[in-house]
């Protein structure tokens, strides 16, 4: 389209929400360098984001800050339409619901500036049901990031059936230059890629708790100091191709095939009964130890920080 922006010169984003998801997007687009408006119904929304930001800041600054990045660049409109009207790209990061996706995707849609792509950060939904209502829906794409935004840098991009695909092809450039890794998805996919993929070993864990097979502590121990430790550098596949030897994966598979045969898992969600919920809950208490949300919130973003830079020092050193 010809009134599409290059991403290099985006230099104000819109945040539609400020929740945790969409406050850690507006602290990694600060961090950045850019100019943030952001706007949410919520009347408190000043006070929660300002919150938000700050407490993400120290791993930002720990990571290093864009030029002229600051937190002063962020301003809450009071309305969605003086929110958007200046943007060069558009968050949406709303609850998780359906009909309020649609009617606000819709609403951000018609006072949004035309070729301006508008992302929404959905975890569950398709695009395809959430652009129904918009005037323009070829613009509108997912850009599901991973918690918290401001440190994990996974997206999935992809498209609904009204999406072109410019749209989609602007919004990965868009999140590849701000510093994200983007997987730009082939079709929509109920739950995207990664949530599939920790789902199956979410209900796993559901199940062995259920059964009184593990608690929730050896739960987390077996993946932070087993399987955990390899995969910020080589994922699951890459992992059992490993497994194999010189042989790599054909070696795995024919050796290992018949085990995929085994009741090892059961990928079947348990019933969420009142005991296996109460036993989640008193499980991760216990693991906390008298450690607060924003204690375990620092320790990890500390842990990923760490993880990260050894990761990217192994791979370059």
């Amino acid at each position: 389209m010809s009134d599409v922006s290059t991403v290099d010169t985006v230099d104000t984003v819109a945040c539609v929400g400020a929740g945790v998801i969409g406050g850690g997007w507006v602290a990694h687009f600060l961090a950045r360098g850019y100019r943030v408006v952001a706007w949410d119904p919520s009347p408190d929304t000043d006070d929660k984001l300002s919150r938000l930001v700050a407490a993400a800041w120290p791993a930002l600054t720990s990571l290093g800050l864009a030029e002229g990045a600051s937190m002063d660049n962020l301003t809450i409109a009071p309305t969605l339409a003086e929110a958007v009207a200046n943007a060069g790209f558009v968050q949406e990061s709303a609850p998780e619901d359906l009909s309020l996706k649609q009617k606000l995707l819709a609403d951000i849609d018609a006072v949004t500036p035309p070729g301006v792509v508008i992302a929404s950060s959905t975890s569950g939904y398709s695009m395809t049901e959430m652009q129904v209502a918009a005037s323009t829906p070829e613009r509108l794409v997912v850009g599901h990031p991973f918690n918290p935004p401001y440190l994990i840098p996974l997206v999935e991009v992809v498209g609904g059936e009204l999406t072109e695909s410019w749209a989609v092809e602007w919004a990965a450039e868009f999140y590849r230059h701000v510093g994200k890794s983007v997987i730009k998805m082939d079709q929509e996919l109920p739950g995207f890629i990664a949530n599939r993929l920790q789902e199956a070993l979410w209900r796993e864990a559901l199940h062995m708790v259920a059964n009184g097979e593990a608690t929730v502590d050896q739960i987390d121990t077996a993946i932070t100091d087993g399987p955990g430790l390899r995969w910020p550098a080589q994922g699951p596949c890459l992992t059992f191709h490993l497994a194999g030897g010189e042989g790599g994966m054909a070696h795995m598979l024919d050796h290992f095939g018949p085990s995929l045969k085994s009741p090892w898992t059961r990928l079947e969600a348990p019933e969420l009964t009142k005991d296996l919920r109460d036993a989640m809950v008193a499980g991760v208490e216990s693991e906390a130890d008298g450690r607060t949300i924003a204690d375990l919130v620092a320790e990890r973003d500390r842990a990923i920080i760490a993880v990260q830079r050894a990761v990217e020092e192994t791979r370059h050193g």
